[in-house]
């Protein structure tokens, strides 16, 4: 719901001004990197489409521990006409994502151990919900001056939901349509960065979950311009490929998206 949506926005933005407010208040050294994200496309006339994308994360840099906390959320909704020539909004796409991942530093070579979960409520997608929980090992192969590449590895668990509307069956031939599976599957991610100017920063993420199910990898390549201190322009290209799907599905989905983002 579009409710949902901009309540994530403003919690993000209430919660950053808070922890903003709490490290300029202090006067030991900031440990919070905070950054929230938000997009908007409202057309009207001839179509009617709104597109809202927000979503916060931040970075925890204590001792031992390296923490990341994302929350994310997108709502689109069209004008379409329906079977009686009637023009009416419907939802098209809507999905939210929570996680967080806690990182042990092992030593200074950048090397970690990680305990991760994750959470995705998606009303279009594949899987009506999926929750990941995985540990593994992280380390850095790379380390310029501009740039870096980080990867880790590990087992864990995950259960899926399948979407109400799912013509997936078991095994047996029973339909699997909204229920709910559990499997041991292999996680892995490469995360690098490279800043090409003090203006412009580029990103590459990838995620693959591995499973006798489902392999599922997603993919997120962005370009950052900063616009002042504080705020960014942020064009991305996000992809997510699931190797199975029910009948009708899409293995693949794709994303461009144009968005702001404001660094505390």
């Amino acid at each position: 719901m579009k409710l949902k949506l901009l309540a994530i926005s403003v919690l993000a933005t209430l919660s950053t001004v808070a922890i903003a407010d709490e490290a300029q208040s202090s006067k030991v050294k900031k440990t919070w990197d905070v950054t929230s994200e938000l997009g908007a496309i409202i057309t009207s006339g001839n179509t009617e489409t709104t597109t809202l994308k927000g979503g916060i994360k931040a970075k925890h840099n204590l001792t031992s521990w390296h923490n990341e906390y994302k929350l994310d959320g997108i709502f689109k909704e069209d004008e379409i006409e329906n079977d009686a020539g009637q023009r009416i909004k419907e939802r098209t796409n809507e999905k939210y994502s929570a996680s967080v991942q806690g990182n042990y530093k092992i030593n200074e070579d950048h090397s970690h151990l990680f305990v991760f979960g994750s959470y995705v409520s998606d009303y279009f997608g594949a899987y009506r919900s999926e929750t990941v929980l995985s540990v593994g090992y992280g380390r850095r192969l790379l380390e310029r001056e501009n740039m870096y590449l980080n990867a880790q590895i590990g087992p864990g668990v995950k259960r899926f939901e399948h979407q109400n509307d799912s013509t997936a069956v078991d095994d047996n031939g029973n339909p699997l349509a909204g229920e709910s599976e559990n499997e041991v599957i292999g996680v892995g991610k490469l995360d690098f960065e490279w800043q090409i100017s003090d203006n412009a920063r580029f990103t590459q993420l990838v995620a693959v979950e591995y499973g006798d199910t489902n392999t599922k990898t997603t993919s997120e390549s962005a370009l950052l311009t900063k616009i002042n201190g504080s705020l960014q322009m942020k064009v991305a290209y996000n992809i997510i490929h699931n190797s199975e799907v029910a009948d009708g599905k899409e293995n693949t989905d794709t994303e461009t998206a144009l968005t702001l983002v404001y660094s505390f």
